[in-house]
């Protein structure tokens, strides 16, 4: 019953977070609302007794890719972020509702006509070890995960040096 009750309250701190990251004016308070996100989730792994992907959750996204996200921030001038507010439309409302149902309706559909949800239900009774879970996500096999964590890590490093060059040159202007 107490796994049910912080189950619970993990997700409503987190959809409200993820809400309020979406639709807040300030950057800078998007991002901290993104990290509530993201601890919620690390919640949510060390409540289904993951400690390994909830201590990676909190020391790399949590950590290390928030502070990134702070980081950009502060590397763009003042001018720039101020006129980043945007006012709702009512045709990108309209047309983000669209886009959005016909993501939904794609994913069920692949859902459905695949059977992922009985297979899913029939694994779901079999608990994996943690030693597995490890093993695929750094791992250098098939199904394995270490490649695709490099990639992203060097994405990242791309990233920065690209947010650097922008801000020296809007400091040059």
């Amino acid at each position: 019953m107490a796994n049910i009750v912080m189950f619970c309250i993990l997700a409503v701190v987190i959809l409200g977070s993820a809400v309020l990251s979406v639709f807040t004016r300030s950057i800078m308070r998007a991002a901290t609302f993104l990290l509530f996100v993201l601890f919620g989730i690390a919640g949510i792994y060390f409540l289904l007794d993951y400690t390994y992907l909830g201590a990676a959750q909190i020391s790399i996204y949590a950590g290390g890719i928030t502070i990134l996200y702070i980081f950009a921030i502060s590397l763009v001038s003042k001018r720039t972020l101020q006129n980043l507010t945007s006012r709702f439309k009512g045709v990108r409302v309209v047309q983000g509702a669209l886009i959005s149902i016909v993501g939904l309706a794609t994913v069920a559909v692949v859902l459905l006509k695949n059977k992922f949800i009985d297979a899913a239900c029939s694994v779901a009774d079999v608990e994996v070890p943690m030693a597995q879970v490890g093993k695929a996500l750094v791992g250098s096999g098939k199904y394995e995960y270490v490649l695709p964590f490099e990639f992203i890590s060097l994405f990242l490093l791309a990233c920065i040096i690209g947010g650097i060059m922008i801000a020296r040159k809007e400091d040059k202007k």
